[in-house]
């Protein structure tokens, strides 16, 4: 990569993360991959420092952030989506969104093996860059960046959980914003022989109808409902 072309992609880069570094040395190590200190041995230093200090200050700003977001979550969900949130497909994908391979430096053996798009390659770059931006500035400045990168807690998880189980969803995207107790499932009419009932159910963020759905039981018809409404969430509504 030529370096105005290199320069150009740093100055993108920190751009599209909101974030301008007061030390640029910082920037510039955090997307050297080790396999270009091979090629170029007046580079003194690679990314991996910087990745094992950024995993860390990734954790621990998850952590207060999730902690903050969720203040009604027991233990055992927050490490959930704090292990959600900090998994390597996870991390490799959040690189991608924010174009994070056009500003790393590699060899021109791994650039040609597919370095530049590999998930390892691409978590590593992210979280030395996150470790880069705690030395550049502070804890503080590091949380809000991360988060700037996620965006909606609620919803980036919501989006991450198996559609198999639709209310929680719902819950995790609704409990922040509007409390505990502000979604209410109404079985609105139930018909048919025992056998064969039918029965359909509302679901209201307070109260604003927000999905329906009709199933073979309660259960099922407030699945349902769920389902319509996080596609209603999804548009806007």
């Amino acid at each position: 990569m030529k370096p105005s072309t290199h320069a150009a992609a740093l100055d993108a880069l920190q751009q599209r993360i909101a974030y301008s570094f007061r030390e640029p040395a910082l920037l510039e190590c955090a997307m050297t991959h080790p396999s270009y200190l091979h090629d170029h041995a007046d580079v003194a230093e690679s990314n991996q420092r910087l990745e094992f200090l950024g995993d860390a200050v990734l954790q621990l700003s998850l952590t207060e952030v999730l902690f903050d977001t969720f203040p009604g979550d027991r233990e055992g969900s927050l490490s959930k989506y704090r292990s959600m949130l900090s998994n390597g497909k996870f991390l490799s994908d959040l690189a991608r969104e924010i174009g994070l391979s056009d500003a790393m430096l590699l060899s021109a053996s791994d650039e040609a093996a597919g370095g530049r798009h590999r998930d390892s390659s691409l978590e590593d770059a992210l979280e030395a860059l996150i470790g880069a931006i705690y030395i550049d500035s502070n804890l503080a400045m590091t949380r809000r960046v991360v988060v700037g990168l996620i965006g909606s807690l609620p919803e980036r998880l919501a989006a991450m959980q198996p559609d198999e189980n639709p209310k929680g969803r719902l819950q995790e995207i609704i409990q922040p914003r509007h409390g505990n107790n502000a979604l209410r499932y109404d079985v609105t009419h139930a018909a048919g022989r025992a056998h064969e009932r039918l029965f359909e159910a509302v679901v209201y963020v307070n109260d604003r109808a927000l999905g329906r759905g009709r199933g073979s039981s309660k259960k099922v018809a407030e699945e349902h409902a769920a389902k319509e409404a996080l596609e209603a969430l999804e548009r806007g509504a």
